[in-house]
């Protein structure tokens, strides 16, 4: 019998901080329902990041892909949302596959800062400034999401942008606590840049858990 080093390593249990089921509050996909699995485990480190207590992996249970899923398909959505943490620490090839088995699209939020896994729907690469990304997420990536907490952001974002693909969709959302300081900046920076658009946290504004 495996142990569970080896399970998470295979990618067949992973460590759940938490899955629910709400709608999507931010990127292209706002405001479709979609189920959230985030994953425990972190090695970015962003100063602001909302969900911190995400970043230890070992505070949170080990789930079986299987028993993640069937809770997953127990709602009526088919859009399943994997976020951390930083997910791509594991091998998402296991989880990804059954999701796809069961008829959902899959989507990825992911700084990526480790190698690509997965079978994926969506990538939505949101880099930081805390980890280099790995090369090969710029080709993967559908979605470039790029936080603003700084107005240096905003090169940090131009840089980025010159290394994905043409296809894929360019976003800036504002830092929720720096979002009075931040988002005329941005109103301004993409009226001069119009392939990127705004990202708004619209979850928080209408306070969907």
């Amino acid at each position: 019998m495996e142990d569970n080093k080896t399970l998470v390593r295979k990618g067949l249990s992973l460590p759940l901080m938490e899955a629910f089921y709400t709608i999507q509050g931010e990127g292209v996909f706002s405001g479709r329902p979609a189920y959230f699995i985030r994953l425990g485990g972190c090695d970015v480190g962003c100063v602001w990041c909302d969900v911190k207590a995400s970043w230890e992996a070992e505070k949170w249970p080990l789930k079986t892909v299987e028993e993640i899923v069937e809770e997953a398909a127990g709602f009526p959505a088919r859009l399943a949302v994997i976020t951390g943490g930083e997910p791509l620490m594991y091998d998402l090839g296991p989880l990804t596959s059954l999701l796809k088995e069961k008829g959902f699209t899959v989507n990825l939020e992911t700084s990526g800062t480790h190698p690509f896994s997965g079978a994926l729907d969506w990538v939505c690469f949101s880099p930081k400034k805390f980890k280099q990304p790995d090369p090969g997420i710029y080709a993967r990536a559908d979605e470039l999401k790029v936080i603003v907490y700084h107005r240096s952001d905003f090169d940090f974002a131009l840089k980025h942008a010159a290394l994905v693909g043409r296809g894929c969709h360019k976003l800036l959302q504002p830092e929720w606590s720096k979002a009075a300081e931040v988002t005329d900046m941005i109103i301004k920076f993409v009226k001069k840049h119009p392939e990127w658009r705004i990202s708004l946290q619209t979850h928080k504004y209408m306070e969907i858990p």
